[in-house]
């Protein structure tokens, strides 16, 4: 349970927020999103705000698999402030693909496709469902934010502590940084 715990809190987490950027796409084919665009609020705003939802929901999701799985069943996570800095490290990189997949995306349905694929995908790369041994997947893996996380939630799990976790909750956050920088980038792309 200690191991499928985290990968399966991480895999519902990368749902979630593919989901979310799907939202973007479907608010925008209903017209939602121009109707939006008329009030005195900027389209940074607008899109700030929804980017914090997605965000919110992502976590809030990884938060109660994480509290339900320790009340439950008494999985032991490790340190709470290393495991809560963590939740939101994965959130805001598992938001950052999502946003990245709604960029590329042509229409909601095409988003909810490439962010299912991606979700099982990344699972599988990441050891979500078995171990990851050495090699060329232990490697690709890494681009994955499950793997990351996955990994400081073991760390966590078996003593370890948030300076053991550091690089992994660097990786997270320069992963995000990075998807939402090229996110931006393809929307105004996109709306040129």
């Amino acid at each position: 349970l200690a191991f499928i715990a985290p990968g399966m809190a991480l895999l519902f987490l990368m749902y979630t927020v593919s989901l979310g950027g799907r939202s973007i796409l479907q608010e925008r084919q209903d017209g939602t999103w121009q109707r939006v665009l008329t009030t005195p609020t900027s389209a940074l705003e607008l899109v700030g705000g929804k980017v914090f939802g997605i965000f919110l929901s992502g976590l809030a999701q990884v938060s109660v698999l994480v509290i339900g799985s320790t009340l439950l069943f008494g999985l032991r996570w490790g340190d709470w402030r290393a495991i809560a800095l963590l939740l939101v490290s994965a959130a805001l990189a598992a938001t950052g693909w999502g946003l990245l997949f709604a960029a590329v995306s042509r229409d909601p349905g095409q988003v909810a496709s490439i962010g299912s694929a991606a979700m099982l995908l990344f699972g599988l790369l990441s050891g979500a469902f078995v171990p990851v041994g050495a090699g060329i997947i232990n490697i690709v893996s890494r681009i994955t934010p499950n793997r990351w996380a996955l990994d400081a939630f073991l760390s966590l799990g078996g003593s370890g502590t948030l300076v053991d976790i550091l690089p992994n909750i660097a990786a997270l956050w320069l992963m995000a940084g990075l998807l939402f920088a090229l996110s931006v980038v393809l929307f105004r792309r996109r709306a040129a």
